[in-house]
């Protein structure tokens, strides 16, 4: 099914400047917190979680800069916008999560090795303040999520944080209840793979837009069927499905056309770009029309590469 970039929820940019701009302050509070009180309460748990809530402060802070970015109209140093930037501060997110999730995971498993003394109470304490932030969060960027990379990111994000937080308040109630040292380590590691799973299954998304890949949903061999059964056309190659932004796919190809078609190119165009954005969603496309008699013989149906020696690569 084609991919409609008007099919998702939206709200206004100021709005979602907003909710953005207080989920930094109150995890850039929360990360103080949890800092200072996983050091007076020895739990490893508590401070892992406050990294975690750090990524997030930093990750909201590069998101929101990549939301003022990507408005910036194209120009001649960005012939196509600024919108992709919101893709990259996506890739830098995950990444991050990746960076920590490992991180807590070594510093979990030489806690198991040697379990410190934790105060059980503060740990659940401020777990439990946590928690609180940690929902509110992911529920501001809940909503804006559904159309965006970088704010699904930050909303995976946030959702793990929360998770996390439950994970500690857990962590601390066994604490206090059986004297359980090994659970906080052993939290942390929890909370670490559950990290690098989230970012894991995540971060192909972007990378697969700055790859220039099709979009997930394209079926390629179906547009090219239904364009090739355009009458007056006979062959599609050098086809290219990218998109210009996460929302926005885009075709480039060659079209080569038959002796009628082409003394009714302008028609055959339109028809084309027609069934492009209403069957397919291709709101920009970019066709190059071939003559029967100089159409690139051999030529591949996908990327640029022509098997003739004097082809070009």
């Amino acid at each position: 099914m084609p991919h409609d970039p008007h099919d998702h929820a939206h709200l206004d940019m100021e709005s979602g400047d907003r909710r953005v701009a207080v989920a930094i302050w109150t995890n850039g509070i929360l990360t103080v917190a949890q800092i200072v009180g996983g050091i007076f309460a020895g739990s490893l748990a508590l401070i892992a979680d406050a990294l975690h809530n750090f990524s997030d402060m930093a990750s909201l802070v590069i998101a929101f800069a990549a939301r003022k970015i990507a408005r910036h109209p194209a120009d001649s140093r960005m012939t196509f916008g600024y919108g992709r930037i919101e893709v990259v501060a996506a890739l830098i997110n995950y990444t991050t999560l990746i960076m920590i999730g490992l991180y807590l995971i070594y510093e979990g498993g030489m806690r198991l090795i040697n379990p410190p003394e934790v105060a059980g109470w503060m740990v659940v304490i401020v777990g439990g303040v946590a928690l609180f932030v940690d929902t509110l969060t992911a529920l501001l960027t809940y909503s804006m999520q559904k159309g965006s990379v970088n704010i699904r990111a930050l909303f995976l994000h946030n959702l793990s944080d929360a998770l996390a937080s439950v994970a500690v308040v857990v962590a601390g109630t066994l604490i206090i209840l059986y004297d359980m040292k090994w659970v906080d380590p052993a939290i942390t590691i929890g909370i670490a793979l559950y990290v690098l799973y989230l970012a894991v299954i995540e971060i192909g998304t972007p990378v697969r837009t700055l790859m220039l890949g099709s979009p997930p949903d394209m079926v390629g061999q179906a547009v090219i069927e239904a364009v090739q059964a355009v009458e007056g056309v006979t062959e599609l190659h050098h086809v290219h499905f990218w998109q210009m932004e996460e929302n926005i796919p885009a075709l480039d190809a060659h079209v080569v056309l038959t002796e009628d078609g082409w003394t009714h190119i302008d028609a055959i165009k339109a028809e084309i770009k027609a069934i492009l954005g209403d069957r397919f969603g291709i709101g920009h496309s970019t066709l190059e029309f071939e003559h029967p008699q100089h159409a690139h013989d051999g030529a591949a149906v996908y990327g640029h590469y022509w098997e003739q020696s004097k082809g070009y690569r």
